[in-house]
C-alpha cells in the first residue's frame, strides 16, 4: 500500500518552489503580472509533471501566456536537472487553473441569490 505523502509529493513540492524562482527570474513582474504557481501534479512514474498556475495582468491573456510558458517548458526542465539529485527530471505541461474563476462564479452566483430575498 502507497504512503499518502510518499516521493511523489515531495518531487511535486520540489518542482514547485524552484520552479517559482526560474519563473520569476525569467518572467519579470512588470512585463508579465504576478504568476503564481497553484499545484504541481507528478505522475506515479515521476516522468510528467502538471503545473497548474494563475496570473494576475491586464495586457496580456491567459492562452498568451500559457503558450509562453509551455515554450519555455524545455527550459525549466533544463534548468531543473541541475539542482535535482534523482535521476531524471520530469517533463513540464504548464495549464491554468480556472478554480479561482470558478469560486469567483460561485460567489456571485450566492451574492445574487441573497440580494434576490
Amino acid at each position: 500500500m502507497p504512503r499518502e505523502f510518499g516521493r511523489n509529493s515531495r518531487v511535486a513540492q520540489f518542482v514547485k518552489e524552484e520552479l517559482a524562482n526560474l519563473i520569476q527570474l525569467e518572467f519579470p513582474l512588470n512585463e508579465y503580472g504576478l504568476i503564481t504557481l497553484t499545484t504541481v501534479d507528478v505522475s506515479p512514474d515521476l516522468r510528467n509533471a502538471t503545473v497548474l498556475f494563475t496570473f494576475f495582468q491586464n495586457n496580456l491573456t491567459k492562452e498568451q501566456l500559457l503558450e509562453e510558458l509551455n515554450d519555455k517548458a524545455g527550459h525549466f526542465r533544463h534548468e531543473l536537472s541541475h539542482v535535482m539529485t534523482s535521476r531524471g527530471v520530469p517533463s513540464l505541461k504548464f495549464k491554468y487553473d480556472e478554480s479561482l474563476e470558478r469560486a469567483q462564479r460561485l460567489t456571485d452566483i450566492i451574492d445574487s441569490v441573497n440580494t434576490d430575498k
